[in-house]
Formats: structure tokens, sequence, C-alpha cells
């Protein structure tokens, strides 16, 4: 394999010090224009291409961001990574994005390049319990901050929204509106976020006298999770089927609306009241307004850059977590 071009081979064949071939990289206008334009044709006929990640890891100022997120085809995502990228650009930063689709797999692979890329830190969605690699990452000198989860243990900054509360309420609003055949409809089983929102479900349940709670299980946390679910809803026999859902999100309530609104057999709201979580923008669209629980996608994406540069100062304060109340939205699903 061919060796790249150092900043001493581009010295060497203009005949100039290191230091004159930084300067014309770096402050062109200290260099007389014969030497700038000398060291500038070494560069060409060598095919020097300069590290910025060097050159900013020996300035110790790094100016990329790494963020890790669940599914960035999830609306509620792009919403915080938008933000976050917004907020760091206003830093001077930039964010570098990576998608785990929910595989713990891909994540790994995210932190071990951002760690060798000499990221200014990494937000990340974790897919489980990653603390460990996060803490070797951190150990290695990138800063960490939750996005969208909590920190246990205060190791890391964390932004995050309350999950049990937001489960809690969905149900509590469904119980409210007289129904009593509750199902929570649910994926990934590891996530956090849905562990705590089915948490929630239980709680708000267990307040009603003969309510009582089902567990359905998607495929994914998708559209096409949710048209399973609505597709299994329609084939159970008259009187078996729960009388209101709560969607772990809104791509997969948006799934049971048109299975539901398609093809037929069971009405929104009449026969099941519906509620989901995130409020994405096509919520309030959908074929049937959709109530949601409403998460603030851009406050968690500008908190995530400023808890990373926080850590980034030169003198950090300790880790803190930011835990943000989400809020009911409640729209023609639920018969509002």
């Amino acid at each position: 394999m061919v060796r790249a071009a150092s900043i001493k081979d581009v010295a060497n064949q203009a005949g100039v010090a290191v230091g004159t071939v930084s300067n014309v990289l770096n402050y062109p206008d200290r260099v007389s224009s014969t030497t700038r334009d000398r060291v500038l044709a070494a560069i060409a006929e060598l095919g020097f291409v300069r590290n910025d990640a060097a050159r900013q890891l020996r300035a110790g100022r790094s100016r990329t961001m790494g963020m890790i997120v669940l599914d960035a085809g999830n609306p509620f995502f792009s919403s915080v990574a938008r933000a976050a990228e917004e907020a760091a650009a206003r830093a001077g930063s930039a964010v570098l994005l990576g998608n785990s689709s929910h595989d713990p797999r891909r994540e790994r692979h995210y932190i071990e390049l951002f760690e060798e890329q000499r990221m200014q830190g990494i937000l990340i969605s974790p897919t489980g319990d990653v603390s460990a690699r996060l803490a070797a990452a951190e150990a290695a000198g990138l800063k960490i901050v939750l996005v969208d989860a909590p920190s246990d243990g205060q190791r890391f900054s964390s932004v995050a929204v309350d999950n049990a509360a937001g489960g809690y309420v969905a149900v509590r609003h469904l119980l409210d509106a007289g129904r009593r055949r509750i199902a929570f409809v649910g994926g990934n089983a590891t996530l956090r976020q849905v562990q705590d929102r089915l948490a929630g479900a239980r709680r708000a349940v267990a307040e009603v006298p003969g309510a009582t709670l089902e567990v359905l299980t998607a495929a994914d946390l998708t559209v096409l999770g949710g048209r399973g679910v609505g597709d299994d809803l329609r084939r159970r026999t008259p009187g078996t089927a729960p009388d209101a859902l709560f969607c772990a999100n809104d791509l997969l309530a948006l799934g049971v609306i048109q299975s539901l609104a398609m093809l037929g057999g069971l009405r929104i709201p009449e026969d099941i009241a519906l509620i989901g979580y995130d409020d994405i923008d096509f919520a309030a669209s959908a074929v049937v307004p959709l109530s949601s629980i409403r998460q603030p996608a851009e406050l968690i994406g500008r908190t995530a850059v400023e808890l990373l540069l926080e850590q980034t100062a030169d003198e950090p304060p300790a880790p803190r977590s930011v835990v943000f109340t989400p809020e009911l939205v409640a729209r023609a699903s639920t018969g509002h």
C-alpha cells in the first residue's frame, strides 16, 4: 500500500521547513508569494491531504460531534438531529450522524468509528445498556451525552423525557374516556423508552378497578409494524379485541390507522380509541387525526449539544441530567 504524503514530505520537496508548510496551510499571509507557490506546487505534486483530525487533536479542539440515533427514518429522531446540528453550527462545530437502526452491532461500529476519528464527543440514543463501552470511549478522551435516555448513576450527562410519566398520561387519558380493555403496542423490549412507557401504562391501569392491560408486540417500531398489529386485531373474533390502544410511538399508531381505515372492520375511535407517542408532524394530518404524547424534539437536540459543550470546557462541571415533562395532545383518534 502506498504511504500517504506527510507534511514533512512536502517540506522536503519544496526545500522549506515544516513550519513554513504549516504556515502556508494555516496562515498563508505570513509566507512570501514565491515560497507559497513552491509549497503549493509540492502539495499538488505529492497529492498531500491535510489531516484535520490530527491537527485538531494536537490543538485540543476537535470541531465535530458524533451522533447516533435509533432510527433516522423516524421523524422524531430527524427533528432531534436537525436541532442538534443547528445548535452545533452556532457553536462553530458540526454533527456527523450515524443510524443504529436498533442494531447493537451497528451502534458499536459507530462508537468505534467516532472514537477513531477523535470526535469532540458522542451524542447517543442507546439501543440498550452500553455503559461499559461508553465508559471506555470516555476514558479514551471522548465526552458522552445520552439523548432521549436517562443516565443511571450520573456518570454521563443526559437529556430525556419522563417516559414513565408519558405512558401514565396516555393510558389515563384512555381510561378517563371510559375505555377499560387497554392494549400496549410495543416493539423492541430492550429499549429503555419502551420499558418506561409500558411501566407508566401499567401504573395507570392499576388505579382503575376492572381495567386490564394486554401487551401486543409489533415486528418493529415502524408503520409496517403497526399495520401488522392492525391486521391481527381485525382477525379477532367479535368482542375479543381491546377497546383502546396505546402505541409506543406514532409510527406504530399510524400503521394501525392505515390497517383499520383501509380494510375496515374496526372503527377509530368508536370501536378502538388510539393514542401514540412523540407527536410527529404526521400525527395531526392522519386520516383520523392521532392523539399523542408530545416530546420536545427540538429542545432535546439543542440541550444535548449544550451538555456536550459543557463537558468539553476547560473546567467542565459535573455531569448533569435534564428531564422534560411530556404533554398530552388529544385529537380525534381518542374521541376529541
